[in-house]
């Protein structure tokens, strides 16, 4: 593998036995990755499947040990393409991920509609603020805020890719549930999963889970909720094995 870039380090992901590359000034994955990423359903065997705004390459990389079809990464951020390229690279992973530097606007033209058993995505939250209140960090601002792609392009391209039956899975804020389903109906996908993520009991959810069916029948489940720090302001058991699985003992033993 080449050489770190800059502030770039290599970092693992435990409960994987993966690498990955991140930086602090240009980008590192949150919890709400790795908790789509093991949200998602996935097809064990054979399959196709694309996660859109991919960043470093975060959920690409967990999804390779869940499936053994074919992984498309997008990423519009050149430096961040080239960091997922980097992981993807150093892991031995060529002949599963494919890493795509463009914009994923054009992605049913350059790759086909109804292509993909499952698209996955992790897209920026908040509304674009005025350039004044921007984050003056662009890989940060573009990453937190629409400001190169909306919630509508996202679930609109999102179904363009998917093919009939296929499953399409986001990770979002739970302020902007009312949206997500609205624009999934208006694009033929029918909301059938959704999953909460608190910071704790007692505290308001922070985090929604939300999995939907292109041309799906109506038939929408909650599921259990996830707490993410227990009343000691520790990872719960379920977040620890998310993050480390088996390895959790091990470092627990240090």
């Amino acid at each position: 593998m080449d050489k770190l870039i800059g502030d770039e380090r290599l970092d693992y992901l435990l409960a994987e036995d993966l690498r990955i590359i991140q930086s602090p000034t240009v980008f590192s994955f949150s919890l709400d990755a790795v908790l789509l990423s093991r949200f998602a359903y996935m097809p064990i065997q054979r399959g196709n499947i694309i996660d859109l705004c991919t960043g470093n390459g975060i959920i690409p990389l967990i999804l390779s040990t869940r499936t053994k079809g074919k992984i498309t990464g997008v990423e519009i951020q050149e430096r961040l393409y080239d960091m997922a390229t980097r992981s993807v690279a150093y892991n031995n992973l060529e002949h599963q991920i494919h890493m795509i530097h463009g914009d994923l606007k054009d992605m049913p033209k350059h790759l086909g509609f109804g292509k993909f058993d499952v698209v996955t995505c992790n897209p920026p939250y908040f509304a674009t603020p005025l350039k004044e209140n921007q984050n003056p960090n662009k890989y940060l601002a573009i990453a937190r805020h629409e400001i190169l792609c909306t919630l509508d392009d996202v679930i609109r391209v999102s179904s363009q890719l998917v093919k009939q039956g296929g499953k399409i899975a986001l990770v979002h804020r739970p302020g902007r549930l009312a949206d997500i389903i609205e624009l999934m109906r208006k694009y033929r996908v029918e909301p059938k999963r959704i999953q909460f993520v608190y910071p704790k009991q007692g505290k308001e959810a922070n985090t929604l889970l939300i999995e939907g069916i292109k041309d799906g029948n109506t038939d929408l489940k909650l599921l259990p909720p996830v707490f993410v720090y227990n009343h000691d302001n520790e990872y719960t058991k379920e977040i620890k094995t998310i993050l480390y699985g088996d390895k959790q003992e091990d470092m627990q033993a240090q």
